[in-house]
């Protein structure tokens, strides 16, 4: 079996609503992803031959799904008030909508998800939220 592996970042704020506790306020974090896919065949004739996938292929579709994150606020669908996406929208910012809780578990299936539906063979996903902390999302056995 064959592994590649590469990562990406993006600096971000979230807030978890409803949690009891420092995470409940928006805060920031320098999210580092890093991604492992597998197979067993390498590409056999052309330029890319002996290769699994080109790096290149695979580094801009981390970074093409860390870029849509990358200095933004992430929040929940529906845990802000219209009043305040107004005032964001007013001020000329652009929070990130996505429709799960942001923790480093659902950003970890989140990039999982997508770049297998983008027809990459993931075999795990890491999400860093510090450099000693992480969420692992990876293929079932």
């Amino acid at each position: 079996m064959n592994k590649l592996v590469t990562s990406a970042a993006f600096d971000s704020a979230h807030f978890l609503a409803g949690y009891k506790g420092k995470c409940a306020n928006i805060h920031g974090h320098r999210w580092t992803v890093r991604v492992t896919i597998y197979g067993s065949r390498l590409i056999e004739s052309g330029e890319k031959r002996g290769m699994l996938i080109d790096f290149a292929d695979l580094k801009a579709a981390v970074r093409a799904l860390a870029d849509k994150l990358d200095h933004t606020l992430i929040y929940e669908a529906g845990s802000l008030k219209p009043a305040t996406l107004a005032a964001f929208d007013d001020e000329g910012f652009a929070p990130t909508e996505v429709p799960f809780r942001p923790t480093a578990e659902n950003f970890a299936r989140y990039f999982f998800d997508e770049l297998k539906a983008g027809g990459l063979n993931v075999c795990s996903v890491e999400v860093y939220e510090t450099p000693d902390n992480c969420a692992v999302y990876e293929v079932e056995e």
